[in-house]
C-alpha cells in the first residue's frame, strides 16, 4: 500500500487489528462475494494475502467526486451510498453498495479521478485493495492478476449496461 493511500485511508478509517479477524474469516467473506464466487479457493487464500481491513462509521466519506483513485473496496459488512452532483451541483444518490459488492473498480484499473461519492450509511467493514496491490499481483501472481482485471471488466461492462438502459428510459420520458 502506498504511504499516501495508507495514510489516507487511516486518517477516515479504522484498521482492523490483526487478531479481531482470522484470514480464514477473510477468506469465507471474500468467496461470497459477488466479484470472488467464481474465484478458486487458492485464488481467494492468495487474493486475501493483498488486501487490507478497515471499519467504517456512518457519515465518513471514502472518497469524493473528483479526488484522485488509487484503491477499490468490497463491503464485507454495512451499506455505502454513491452520490454525483448533477449540472446544477447539486448532490444526488445513484447507488447503494451493500454486503458482497464492490466500489472503486475504475480507479484501481486506470488511476483517473473519482467518478462519485461514497459516503458510509451504515457501519461497515471494507476489505481495500489497493493500486499497488494490484500491481504486486500482477508481479507476484499473474494469472491471479489477469483473472482479477477480467472480473472488473466484466462488472464495469454490466454497470454501464444498466446505466445506458437507464439513460435511455429517462430520455424517452
Amino acid at each position: 500500500m502506498t504511504f499516501s493511500t495508507q495514510k489516507n485511508l487511516s486518517t477516515i478509517l479504522e484498521p482492523f487489528g490483526a487478531n479481531e479477524i482470522s484470514m480464514d474469516e477473510i477468506r469465507n467473506t471474500l468467496d461470497a462475494t459477488q466479484m470472488f464466487k467464481d474465484f478458486e479457493w487458492a485464488q481467494i487464500q492468495a487474493l486475501s494475502q493483498y488486501i487490507q481491513l478497515y471499519r467504517a462509521v456512518p457519515g465518513t466519506v471514502l472518497f469524493s467526486e473528483g479526488d484522485r483513485g488509487d484503491f477499490m473496496c468490497i463491503v464485507l459488512q454495512g451499506r455505502l451510498d454513491i452520490h454525483k452532483q448533477d449540472m446544477q451541483h447539486d448532490d444526488k444518490r445513484v447507488a447503494s453498495v451493500y454486503a458482497g459488492r464492490s466500489l472503486g473498480e475504475m480507479a484501481l484499473v486506470d488511476g483517473e479521478v473519482r467518478s462519485a461519492t461514497a459516503v458510509v450509511k451504515e457501519p461497515s467493514v471494507l476489505a481495500v485493495l489497493t493500486h499497488d496491490g494490484f500491481v504486486e499481483i500482477i508481479r507476484d501472481k499473474p494469472a491471479l492478476a489477469v483473472k482479477l482485471l477480467l472480473k472488473i471488466s466484466q462488472l464495469i461492462s454490466q454497470r454501464l449496461r444498466l446505466t445506458s438502459g437507464i439513460l435511455v428510459d429517462y430520455l424517452e420520458k
